[in-house]
């Protein structure tokens, strides 16, 4: 759900086609999706996200802070220098992801969309007496993507987070259809999603559920850092990397070509050999048409299902590569 104003502007522009759940309110594309994955692999034009959630931190104990709440080391993050973290609940699950960027005298994140809210209530329910102020800057702050390799130049004072997959621009939304006009094409959200999928990305809401513990997609080492403790759900996040393993894993699946329609979230995942009536597996969390490698999806499955088995997505045959080993 929306929490801000209104759609994005950039749906006026031609072509433009609404996405669905969870990124109502910008494009899933603009009349070509796999143009728009070439052009984004590329290195060419902008992805506007400017339906996600934008969250400031400020005042001079900030980042000691954010450094007792989230699962990333960030006491002595440098100004400039790109991270993302995790907020868990008390049993490890993962409540919320955070990508951010410090620009010296605040800290920048953006999460996904509508999580804000819920994000800012769990932050300032842990105030206490530190100096910090935390704001909702969702209604001004626009959230755009360009793809790594760009050489589009950031408007002169907008604070960019730069990541090894692209740069995100905190622009002010009121900025958004001028720097479409001069810095297009414009991409929706679908070529985006392909790309994170091939990359193994996880999403918060698509390869997370309320049981999601880091572990089972990913998120030890580029959003939770093993050497640092005081964080809720540190315990479940040490117990599990030092004494056992996750009880479910992110797999990649290629999926048949042949099949007209991608499995949407959700759906089941079993053994090929047990066909459609088998014990369910696991279940597809992203499904994503890809300009090179075709139908590609995320899932998860059980830990112990295994590595080399042949799988079937609802009806659809897939083959496995690990993500995270079992």
């Amino acid at each position: 759900m929306l929490r801000h104003s209104s759609a994005s502007p950039l749906l006026s522009l031609p072509g433009a086609v609404p996405a669905e759940a969870p990124d109502e309110g910008v494009a899933a594309h603009y009349g070509d999706l796999f143009r728009e994955q070439r052009a984004l692999a590329d290195g060419s034009g902008f992805v506007d996200l400017s339906h996600r959630g934008v969250v400031t931190v400020s005042g001079p104990e900030r980042l000691s802070w954010l450094h007792l709440l989230l699962t990333q080391h960030v006491s002595e993050l440098p100004p400039g220098q790109a991270t993302e973290a995790l907020v868990l609940s008390a049993h490890g699950h993962v409540e919320h992801a955070v990508y951010l960027v410090d620009d010296g005298e605040t800290t920048w994140m953006h999460t996904e969309p509508g999580k804000q809210e819920a994000l800012i209530a769990y932050l300032e329910g842990m105030k206490f007496f530190y100096r910090v102020e935390v704001a909702d800057r969702t209604g001004d702050l626009a959230v755009v993507h360009l793809p790594a390799g760009s050489i589009t130049e950031a408007p002169e004072g907008t604070v960019v987070r730069e990541a090894p997959h692209g740069r995100d621009l905190f622009l002010p939304r009121a900025a958004l259809e001028s720097f479409a006009a001069a810095h297009g094409p414009a991409i929706g959200v679908l070529a985006l999603e392909a790309l994170r999928v091939e990359a193994h990305r996880p999403r918060l809401g698509l390869e997370t559920d309320h049981r999601t513990i880091p572990h089972e997609v990913g998120w030890i080492g580029s959003a939770v850092h093993l050497q640092k403790g005081c964080y809720r759900g540190q315990e479940t996040v040490a117990r599990v990397h030092n004494l056992g393993k996750p009880p479910r894993r992110l797999v990649f699946l290629h999926l048949d070509g042949s099949e007209v329609h991608l499995p949407p979230h959700g759906t089941p995942i079993r053994l090929a050999a047990d066909g459609e009536e088998g014990r369910q597996l696991g279940f597809v969390t992203t499904s994503a048409r890809h300009h090179e490698l075709g139908p590609i999806a995320l899932a998860l499955v059980k830990r112990n299902v295994p590595v080399d088995a042949p799988l079937v997505a609802g009806g659809t045959a897939a083959a496995q590569e690990v993500v995270v080993e079992p």
